[in-house]
């Protein structure tokens, strides 16, 4: 019963923030603020992720190759299949969780507990589509730049390990990573990031809306949206494979 009051304050939030914004001015110049602080202040972290991504597919799928009839080649293409498949849109995802989610959540629950969201309550301010909604539309346009990002950055990683340690040389990877490509794969996980996008951001900002007491909750709330996001993520990762891939 829990579960599905959550599942009816969450639908709740989300119908009044999605409501057209009273200015939209200022509702661009928020987007634009949250993309920097949400998106691009998130490369660093990503950047570093992806490249070890990259060099870590690399060298496992090149030390198990112990059969003379698997072309090396196959390196190349194993790195790439599982950077865009599946490492970029939703390992990146899980970070984000972690370190936007945390962030919204406790940006959001510190201003629930501070009284600062019934203020804007009171001035006749539809908070939740003032603090939220800016947050969510920025995910979703700045995240797909990110994931793409974090593919190129993953398959360039595996690229300098494998031809820097000579496993294999340049032109067998350049060879795999080319090799048979198929546009649908980089769609789908463009929907993947997109549908994580809205989880990233929607899930904690709805635990920290909804924080009540003082600072030790505005934490709880942060560590319970980040356990949530991440299993909601993984539950949907699974339901998007199995509905676009096979």
């Amino acid at each position: 019963m829990k579960l599905l009051s959550h599942i009816g304050r969450f639908t709740l939030l989300m119908l009044i923030t999605f409501k057209r914004p009273e200015s939209w001015k200022s509702f661009r110049k928020r987007i634009v603020t949250e993309m920097n602080d949400l998106g691009l202040d998130s490369l660093p972290i990503i950047a570093v992720i992806s490249v070890f991504m990259g060099a870590v597919v690399t060298i496992q799928t090149s030390t198990n190759i112990d059969s003379g009839f698997i072309p090396l080649y196959t390196v190349g293409f194993a790195a790439r299949q599982s950077v865009i498949l599946e490492f970029s849109p939703t390992i990146i995802a899980l970070i984000l969780v972690g370190k936007v989610g945390s962030s919204i959540s406790s940006e959001i629950g510190t201003m629930r507990v501070t009284e600062q969201i019934d203020a804007l309550e009171i001035m006749g301010i539809n908070s939740a589509n003032f603090l939220i909604f800016p947050k969510i539309i920025a995910a979703v346009l700045i995240n797909p730049f990110l994931i793409t990002l974090s593919m190129a950055i993953g398959i360039a990683g595996g690229y300098a390990v494998a031809v820097g340690t000579g496993l294999i040389g340049a032109s067998d990877y350049e060879y795999g990573i080319q090799l048979d490509f198929k546009m649908y794969d980089y769609y789908y996980a463009m929907i993947k990031t997109v549908v994580f996008a809205f989880v990233l951001t929607s899930i904690p900002a709805y635990f920290g809306y909804y924080t009540s007491g003082g600072s030790v909750e505005v934490g709880k709330s942060s560590t319970t949206a980040v356990v949530v996001s991440s299993i909601v993520i993984l539950i949907l990762n699974y339901l998007l494979t199995q509905l676009l891939l096979i």
